[in-house]
Formats: C-alpha cells, structure tokens, sequence
C-alpha cells in the first residue's frame, strides 16, 4: 500500500499533511480527499464562512490530483 498525503488550503491557510495514510490504490485516494473536503466545507458553511477550499493529494514523490470547492455568490466577478 503506498502512503498518500492530503494538503489543504482554506482561504489562505495552507496544511500540510506530514502524515499522511497508506491507502491501497489512487481511487481510494481519490474518495479520501473527496470526503475530507466536503466535510471541511460542511464545517465552514455551519461556521458562516465560505472560503475557497482544496486538497492537493501527494505522494511520497509527486503531486497526484487536486480536488477544490470555490465559492462564488451573484455579485463574484468571473
């Protein structure tokens, strides 16, 4: 099992995992992240705040993926 590591970025704080979890493949990587960032956003919006949110998935050696919620409201310029 190859160990992976989930950055997160919320507004402009940055986490880095030193961990990380040995997880059997990417697709389990893949639903991890997924899950770690919808309950980061859950948090935040029961808090009232709406950053920008990310998790950057690693290796031990390369960035694999990147999965990331930006909010945007009717008056947010595109």
């Amino acid at each position: 099992m190859e160990r992976y590591f989930f950055d997160i970025q919320s507004g402009r704080e940055f986490f880095a995992d030193e961990e990380g979890l040995r997880l059997p493949d990417l697709k389990a990587a893949e639903v991890e992240a997924m899950q770690t960032l919808t309950g980061i956003a859950k948090e935040s919006v029961f808090k009232g705040e709406r950053p920008d949110l990310a998790v950057e998935v690693r290796s031990t050696t390369t960035r694999l993926f990147c999965v990331s919620i930006i909010y945007r409201n009717a008056s947010t310029k595109h």
